[in-house]
């Protein structure tokens, strides 16, 4: 904490809050998980800190060598149990984290639609990860799960719907918004309702979170393309590019 305030602290807006420390993937370093407060909202970054305690690089460790996405790419493979479509033999499976109360995800979504539109034969995998400073992003996880149970088709319609609406969710309104954002997608409302306040529904959304920590999910929206973590603010042809790349990969397995 002393650090961020030596950092940014002469910014009287900002506001900072340590949310984990933990070791990191590299040996030798710890993760330190950051919350800024400011007047655009909150933004978590991540510090890698050296055990001597003297210096913190700022980013993200890239994993490395021959194959450096395969460790990622079979652990999502063992894990993935959320809604999917395109076939299921593909060549390429996009895996995305994401929190239906992220406005990022919803910014995101149309540059997806429009990358799957392209690669008709990608295999696209939902997992949920609601960040626990959304106060309304679990509910939507287990709305969205039990919807799920119901219909594929009635799922993605409920995505879509529900980011079209997030403005206006909140937190002492989301039962009544998911529900009917629910039956308008198909699904039978007061049913998602009365699953959605299952344990079950909350494992299985748990379940999600733990595959994405377990990834290496940091932030939503995630996207996973193979295994790569992709970088959705990449040009639309070059993500089309690294989604052929990472085909021509997998053929020549």
């Amino acid at each position: 904490m002393a650090f961020m305030k030596q950092m940014f602290g002469f910014d009287s807006q900002l506001q900072f809050k340590v949310l984990t420390i933990k070791p990191s993937e590299a040996e030798g370093l710890a993760e330190v998980a950051v919350q800024i407060l400011g007047p655009q909202g909150p933004q978590n970054s991540v510090f890698y800190v050296t055990a001597d305690g003297k210096h913190a690089v700022a980013g993200e460790i890239l994993p490395f060598g021959a194959a450096p996405f395969q460790a990622t790419k079979k652990t999502l493979e063992k894990g993935v149990n959320g809604p999917a479509k395109g076939p299921k033999t593909a060549a390429v499976t996009i895996v995305e984290f994401s929190d239906l109360q992220c406005p990022h995800c919803k910014d995101a979504q149309p540059i997806l639609d429009k990358l799957l539109a392209d690669e008709p034969n990608v295999r696209f995998v939902f997992q949920s990860f609601p960040l626990p400073l959304h106060n309304w992003a679990a509910k939507a996880a287990a709305y969205a799960d039990c919807v799920s149970q119901s219909s594929d088709d009635a799922f993605w319609k409920f995505i879509q719907k529900t980011y079209a609406s997030k403005n206006d969710i909140t937190e002492s309104n989301a039962d009544e918004k998911l529900t009917a954002i629910a039956g308008d997608s198909g699904a039978n409302g007061p049913e998602v309702a009365a699953c959605a306040v299952k344990p079950e529904a909350a494992a299985r959304v748990q379940k999600s979170v733990d595959l994405g920590k377990e990834a290496g999910v940091k932030a939503t929206p995630s996207v996973y393309v193979n295994g790569r973590l992709l970088n959705l603010g990449m040009p639309a042809e070059m993500l089309k590019q690294v989604v052929d790349f990472e085909a021509k990969q997998a053929g020549g397995q």
